[in-house]
């Protein structure tokens, strides 16, 4: 399902095939760079429909890289980035929201001087929907209180939940969450679980989530995969997982 290039001599293969399922998300080869420093080197990974991987790591592991890399805001040096069968590493980032990406950026970003619903609405310039969907605010009740309330006047939890609801507005195929639970209490991390799953099994949405709080990627992640250095070196099933190996690629 992937090989890193510490292991790989020649061009990396990814099966065609999850199982029995073409992948969601299928990244090939992909190597990215800040300049002239490479940063990503050669990551191959398959997403299924339906899947949550948690990506995790340290600091500067090269997670936040991989997911702006995905949406285009890291370019590409090499490789490949294809989502439900259709190669996207070629367009620009507004492209890849039309064709299925959706992106949740560390420090979630929302836009704080506009109001939750002003927010959210602007993640619908892909779509052919004017209004918010009312099932946006079925999923996130509290949205709806405050959809008057300028963003910048909700709580770090609040935020996370406007920033995902603004995301989910696209439609996406793919939803791709970098450090989710940074900057938020641990009562509210075990909802936003909850929550993700809940809207995989409502949409059928893959989703990859970056992190390094491991308890949050064992309650969500059917698969997790550990980043050093810009290569992916320890994958396994949530159900199979050695939590003290993968604590050990997080610790300090």
């Amino acid at each position: 399902m992937l090989q890193t290039s510490a292991t790989a001599a020649a061009p990396p293969v990814i099966p065609s095939v999850i199982g029995a399922v073409a992948p969601m998300l299928a990244i090939r080869d992909l190597h990215s760079a800040y300049g002239q420093s490479e940063v990503l080197h050669g990551l191959d990974i398959a997403v299924a429909p339906g899947e949550i991987v948690a990506v995790m790591g340290r600091n500067g592991m090269g997670k936040t890289t991989l997911m702006k890399t995905l949406m285009g805001i890291v370019p590409i040096k090499s490789g490949s980035i294809n989502v439900d069968g259709e190669e996207v590493s070629t367009l620009k980032s507004h492209s890849r929201v039309a064709k299925g990406l959706a992106y949740v950026p560390q420090g979630r970003m929302i836009f704080s001087s506009m109001t939750v619903q002003e927010n959210i609405e602007t993640g619908l310039t892909v779509t052919n929907e004017r209004k918010v969907p009312q099932e946006l605010y079925t999923m996130f009740p509290v949205l709806l209180e405050m959809k008057g309330r300028r963003g910048g006047n909700l709580s770090g939890g609040q935020q996370q939940q406007l920033a995902i609801a603004r995301a989910l507005a696209s439609r996406p195929k793919v939803l791709l969450l970098d450090e989710p639970t940074e900057g938020i209490q641990p009562s509210i991390i075990r909802e936003m679980g909850r929550t993700l799953k809940k809207i995989r099994d409502a949409r059928g949405l893959s989703i990859v989530v970056s992190e390094q709080v491991l308890s949050f990627a064992l309650d969500v992640a059917d698969r997790v995969l550990v980043i050093e250095n810009g290569n992916i070196v320890h994958e396994s099933l949530r159900a199979d997982i050695d939590e003290a190996q993968v604590a050990r690629f997080l610790s300090v």
